[in-house]
């Protein structure tokens, strides 16, 4: 695909710094409940809704997922429909990184007239406020949320990413093919519909290839995994399998560094974050990752968003303190874009019409290709690999496909 070049990335940064503040708001609109408007220059306005997480566990990703969002924001503003020209406007609600919470955000983004929502970071909150959307008639199309149940059931969940049993089945062949791997130690939180729906998708893959799989769960707000630990060292693990939150996964890498683990650890999408990359600095901890983009697979967008990073505070806060590019941001990117066809298909801001075009849209992203299938889920057959250096960076192991 030919990219879309970052140009005037002075002016863009500065027309972002509202909009990353939005990022640490419950909401950022314009007044009114239409879905499409006007501004105060008389220009017409259409809103995409960004159902994320900037406050609790997942905030950290959640951040860096709507950053991609606003770099394409920043660097498309505008969108054809109908032979007008609307200028996007991005209407955030914080769903707090809790199933609790997701519901009143998602009914937020409906108060506020989007024409569809782009998120969210994070499985439970998505399943949480599909049915909001679903009543509503809103399409919203998930980003990074894996778990199947995201769009079993829900016509207007759509999602851009791999699933979890994809990707759990390519983590278990991965763990055999690296490390020639007997026994896999599994650790997620309890009760948690992503932790636990992956867990039992490696499972089901490394059993099926011969391994021993010892599965172990933690309590909510557990800030103490010696224990568990301990116990996948005595149990032989020649992996340890933890597809855990950010919070839970730099707790658990530092403590595993200062017992001496010597199992590598595997983690799936969710570990894909500079926090987690700073918790293994300098220890000997083996992370690997798997994930949906790498830096380096489009020189392009590379180049442009850690220009537009560097050149606005808000974002670098947002990104971690670094330039670092998260796979997430990459995809949030892509997701912008994806709105933009689903609109420009619809030819109407209508979200009856969105809906109905956003089944057949198809974008050739940073991230691959992408298209839907009657699911409404993503027809992907390749996830990254990647390693933690220890040295503050990420490097490609490989890119891991699963055999249809």
């Amino acid at each position: 695909m030919k990219m879309k070049r970052f140009v005037a990335l002075a002016a863009a940064a500065a027309m972002s710094v509202s909009a990353l503040a939005g990022c640490s708001s419950s909401s950022t609109a314009a007044s009114g409940s239409a879905a499409a408007g006007s501004s105060a220059s008389g220009d017409k306005v259409v809103k995409i809704g960004v159902f994320e997480p900037s406050t609790g566990d997942s905030a950290s990703g959640g951040k860096k997922e709507t950053l991609g969002m606003q770099y394409a924001n920043a660097e498309t503003p505008t969108v054809e429909i109908g032979g007008e020209t609307y200028t996007v406007e991005l209407v955030y609600a914080d769903n707090g990184s809790s199933t609790d919470k997701a519901p009143s955000a998602a009914a937020e983004l409906v108060s506020q007239g989007v024409s569809l929502v782009l998120g969210s970071y994070g499985s439970g909150v998505s399943i949480a406020g599909g049915p909001v959307f679903d009543d509503a008639g809103l399409a919203a199309v998930g980003v990074t949320c894996t778990n199947p149940n995201v769009t079993a059931g829900n016509d207007y969940y759509y999602r851009i990413c791999f699933l979890d049993p994809f990707q759990g089945t390519v983590l278990a062949n991965f763990a055999k093919d690296k490390f020639d791997a007997k026994v896999a130690y599994c650790l997620g939180e309890t009760g948690n519909e992503y932790d636990q729906g992956l867990i039992a998708y490696f499972t089901q893959a490394f059993e099926a290839a011969g391994g021993t799989v010892v599965t172990a769960s933690f309590p909510t707000n557990n800030s103490d995994f010696s224990t568990y630990l301990n116990q996948a060292k005595n149990e032989g693990a020649d992996v340890i399998f933890t597809p855990v939150s950010i919070a839970y996964a730099t707790q658990i890498i530092q403590q595993a560094a200062a017992l001496g683990i010597d199992a590598a650890f595997l983690g799936s999408d969710t570990l894909d974050d500079n926090m987690v990359l700073a918790a293994a600095e300098g220890t000997d901890v083996q992370l690997y990752v798997s994930t949906f983009y790498q830096e380096g697979g489009s020189p392009e967008f590379d180049e442009g968003v850690k220009a537009y990073i560097n050149e606005n505070a808000e974002a670098m806060t947002n990104n971690g303190g670094n330039d670092t590019i998260a796979a997430v941001t990459a995809m949030g990117y892509d997701a912008y874009y994806v709105a933009l066809e689903a609109l420009k298909a619809a030819g109407s801001t209508d979200p009856a019409a969105v809906k109905a075009a956003l089944a057949g849209v198809t974008y050739d992203g940073v991230s691959g290709h992408i298209a839907f299938d009657e699911e409404g889920d993503a027809i992907r057959d390749t996830a990254y690999i990647k390693h933690s250096t220890n040295t503050g960076a990420w490097e490609l192991e490989t890119q891991q496909t699963v055999a249809q």
